[in-house]
């Protein structure tokens, strides 16, 4: 997905439109070759808060990118502009990969883009997405949904989420690390997670488990259990998950599965050990329950992803 494209018109969020610019906007020539080609299309200048925005060319821009992200719409009472609409519409039909950041839902349901698929959007939101939209099935639960060529994300920091997760897709998880590094972020939030989390980025520490995550992170190659958890960090089993809920947004065990897969991906990426090298190293135990793992949470075997990114590595191409 070499090129893409901000389609952006007045009343957009300013935060989330920001992110897209940072994210595939920078030159980051310096760590993959070539980058994204970046562009920003809309109909003629436009307000953005207090902002005011000239962009590269008009919305039919749009369907000559690989990639459309719709930012944030301000007012979700109000229907956004059909040429808009319409564009957004036009450049799916062309094959472009459309993702919405935050209530950018909203655009993308006005064009039909969201019809029989799950999809969110900002928590205080998503009743009137599906009250508006009831052909959409919309789960309020989770930081961003992706369905392979329509991609949505909840509010603010899950934004960041989805456009991390579009940098990993498109070019592997070491790169998506060294951008969330280079921008002082989580490198990777699952999408399941929960949207509301009362400490999404924890300051290190500055919460209960500051200890206890770097601890589990040296040890996956362990088979740790809850109790083994909640022993290390001093409390009862029912204490630690209501702190990996209020930290984490998710429960010890899917916080550990991630973090498995995250490591098996970095290790397929960057090494050329044996998936029961890997199985072994990253705590599945054997290649099978890792293929069966990696397969349910990338949507890929792990020697497809290995091949994948390998030939990115050579070519210096992306997917």
């Amino acid at each position: 997905m070499r090129s893409v494209a901000l389609a952006v018109t007045d009343g957009m969020l300013h935060f989330e439109l920001s992110l897209a610019c940072e994210v595939f906007g920078s030159d980051l020539t310096h760590l993959v070759d070539p980058w994204y080609r970046f562009s920003v299309c809309g109909s003629g200048p436009v307000v953005v808060d207090r902002f005011r925005l000239e962009p590269d060319e008009g919305l039919d821009g749009l369907a000559r990118a690989d990639t459309v992200i719709v930012p944030g719409w301000a007012d979700v009472d109000r229907d956004p502009p059909a040429e808009l609409v319409d564009a957004v519409r036009a450049a799916h039909e062309a094959g472009a990969r459309v993702v919405s950041l935050c209530t950018g839902a909203f655009v993308l349901a006005a064009a039909g883009l969201l019809d029989g698929l799950r999809a969110t959007t900002h928590w205080a939101h998503t009743g009137e997405l599906a009250r508006r939209h009831p052909g959409v099935t919309v789960d309020p639960d989770v930081l961003y949904v992706d369905n392979g060529s329509v991609l949505t994300s909840a509010g603010k920091a899950a934004a960041m989420d989805l456009c991390l997760h579009l940098v990993r897709l498109d070019h592997g998880t070491a790169i998506a690390n060294t951008i969330a590094r280079r921008l002082v972020v989580p490198p990777h939030r699952d999408g399941g997670q929960a949207q509301f989390v009362r400490t999404p980025v924890p300051a290190p520490g500055n919460h209960p488990l500051a200890e206890l995550l770097p601890w589990i992170l040296a040890r996956l190659d362990e088979p740790l259990t809850v109790e083994d958890l909640a022993r290390q960090a001093r409390m009862s089993s029912r204490h630690l998950t209501r702190h990996f809920k209020t930290v984490t947004g998710t429960t010890p065990l899917q916080w550990l599965h991630t973090q498995r897969i995250r490591h098996a991906q970095e290790l397929l990426e960057g090494s050329d050990a044996t998936i029961d090298a890997i199985a072994t190293t990253t705590g599945m135990g054997t290649a099978t329950t890792l293929r069966r793992h990696f397969n349910r949470t990338v949507g890929v075997p792990p020697d497809t992803y290995r091949r994948t990114f390998r030939t990115q590595e050579r070519t210096g191409a992306t997917v």
